[in-house]
């Protein structure tokens, strides 16, 4: 079975508790969105671009905003 990480909203955290305890460590690792704002906001500051691509695979973002969780596998 796939290792599977699934992302609570910070605005959800009774959801949070609730899939922590239903799925625990069995089914993978469930963690709170640690998200602040966008990703290097002033592109000036930070200089050179070092990465090919972006690290993440699929944006959440829509899943997060709509259920209040995300799940993503690893």
């Amino acid at each position: 079975m796939a290792h599977l990480l699934i992302i609570v909203s910070r605005a959800e955290p009774a959801q949070f508790k609730y899939l922590k305890h239903v799925f625990g460590r069995d089914t993978g690792e469930v963690i709170l969105d640690r998200r602040i704002g966008k990703r290097r906001e002033h592109p000036a500051r930070a200089g050179a671009e070092r990465r090919r691509r972006d690290r993440r695979q699929r944006d959440v973002t829509t899943d997060l905003q709509t259920l209040g969780w995300a799940l993503v596998r690893r």
